[in-house]
């Protein structure tokens, strides 16, 4: 069993913005491969179900705001005790140019809200997919650039990538469980 979990803030405010790009990642695979639809739970969480690569995966889209992901995740830790090379958290990342793409397990937030809150709620030991959003380039502008809307060609990259990102996310799947080792597989095929 997996489980991909994407980062974003509910609401149709957030819908298309910087900061919701897992929540695009996750609506692209669900709708790419046969999964469910998204359904609320008693995780603080929208779920759809399906498999990848033969393996049963839940998507899970926090519906906690962004500083509390942790929330959501902490239930669905407890009911269904995944190792934590099942688990897969989608975020963007300001240090990652647009469109670039990093995965890697563990390892520090990046002073990125969700992942601290998921770090503080279950520790630091679980896959993390970067999705690169660019830095404004003023710290004091991060917050209004996070959450604001993708510029048009901008939203025209994304667009491309979340497609080839849903079409071969299985490529990181192995044994069960995702891989670092099938990350390379994985790039080469969504550029």
């Amino acid at each position: 069993m997996l489980f991909i979990i994407g980062l974003g803030n509910p609401g149709n405010q957030y819908l298309k913005t910087r900061h919701n790009i897992g929540f695009m990642l996750l609506d692209e695979i669900a709708s790419t491969h046969p999964f469910s639809s998204f359904a609320s739970q008693r995780i603080k969480a929208q779920a759809a179900t399906g498999e990848l690569a033969g393996v049963k995966t839940h998507l899970i889209k926090p519906t906690t705001y962004m500083n509390l992901s942790g929330k959501a995740v902490i239930p669905l830790m407890q009911f269904y005790k995944p190792e934590r090379d099942q688990i897969l958290v989608v975020h963007d990342d300001l240090e990652l140019a647009t469109g670039k793409v990093r995965m890697k397990f563990g390892g520090g937030n990046g002073g990125h809200n969700g992942l601290k809150s998921i770090d503080n709620s279950i520790g630091k030991d679980y896959w993390r997919l970067r999705v690169g959003i660019d830095h404004p380039g003023d710290p004091n502008l991060v917050s209004s650039y996070v959450l604001g809307q993708f510029t048009p060609d901008e939203a025209a990259v994304l667009d491309q990538l979340m497609q080839a990102m849903a079409r071969n996310i299985p490529t990181l799947i192995q044994g069960g469980c995702f891989s670092n080792d099938q990350f390379s597989t994985f790039s080469n095929a969504i550029k």
